[in-house]
């Protein structure tokens, strides 16, 4: 990306205001917080996830936090886990879509995975560079071209390496409207047929995920996304402030005005599928009324 935008609480709670949005979960996206040096990491990690904390203790009905890992340090993300959840009491973890060439789905995330299957997390998934960008980018920002497929390649392998099958009490958030996997999906199924190992119910398995419409949904994705699930499983999203806040305005408007999502299914996208992943902030809008 060209920059890094600005943020702040004030100036964030300013553009939900204009959106209407009640409640927004706060998360680091890409790149994360470990730039190569272990202890670096999780001090990082836990300074973010302590601030974010603080946010929502000051603005608890308009925050929640998705907290960091300092992956692909295991033992720190394990540890991390544990104070988000237990001290902090984060909504959720946010998890990148791989680390160190890692792609999620590898056997070396195997004790995080059942760790945030004990607690039955929320997980947001977000894209990140792959490792061979420098090939693949053309030199244009990551996030138009390589973000999408590092979604698609992280969540083929959650779905085929079995990762959603043992963990079934993780729910985990795609970002971007599934990102290429609406165009992508009957091509993964077709393959993991034919390769010849355990049947895989790829199309039962994209059903089940949840799915945040940030970024471009509108006009061609969302009418594909809902081929594999429905408006019980997508939620809002932003992309604030990667998203300029007169663009996120826009993209809301356009998402409440769309055909796709008229009558019954509007509501579930508003708020039914937010408020069963993250209670606390249903109750506290609710009673704000």
């Amino acid at each position: 990306m060209p920059a890094i935008p600005d943020w702040s609480p004030e100036a964030a709670l300013a553009a939900m205001d204009r959106t209407g949005i009640a409640a927004a979960l706060l998360s680091v996206s890409s790149p994360g917080v470990h730039y190569g040096d272990a202890d670096a990491a999780s001090d990082l990690a836990r300074e973010v996830n302590d601030e974010g904390a603080s946010l929502v203790q000051a603005h608890p009905e308009r925050f929640g936090l998705l907290a960091s890992l300092p992956l692909p340090d295991l033992p720190g993300a394990l540890a991390e886990t544990r104070h988000a959840l237990d001290d902090l009491g984060a909504d959720g973890i946010t998890l990148l879509t791989s680390y160190a060439g890692r792609h999620l789905g590898d056997p070396y995330y195997e004790p995080l995975m059942a760790e945030l299957d004990r607690r039955r997390a929320v997980v947001l998934l977000h894209p990140t560079s792959p490792p061979c960008w420098e090939a693949t980018s053309a030199g244009r920002p990551r996030p138009m071209l390589e973000f999408p497929f590092e979604t698609t390649r992280a969540v083929t392998n959650l779905i085929l390496d079995g990762v959603l099958d043992r963990y079934p009490a993780i729910r985990f958030i795609v970002p971007h409207a599934g990102g290429a996997l609406p165009a992508l999906a009957d091509r993964v199924a077709a393959f993991a047929l034919a390769g010849g190992g355990p049947l895989v119910d790829v199309f039962g398995a994209l059903r089940g995920l949840y799915y945040d419409l940030a970024g471009f949904a509108l006009p061609r994705l969302l009418p594909a996304l809902l081929t594999l699930t429905d408006a019980d499983h997508l939620l809002y999203g932003s992309d604030y402030p990667y998203t300029p806040d007169w663009v996120v305005h826009g993209l809301a408007e356009a998402l409440a005005d769309s055909d796709c999502l008229t009558g019954n299914g509007l509501e579930p996208t508003r708020r039914g599928a937010a408020a069963m992943l993250f209670p606390r902030l249903a109750s506290a809008t609710s009673a704000r009324g």
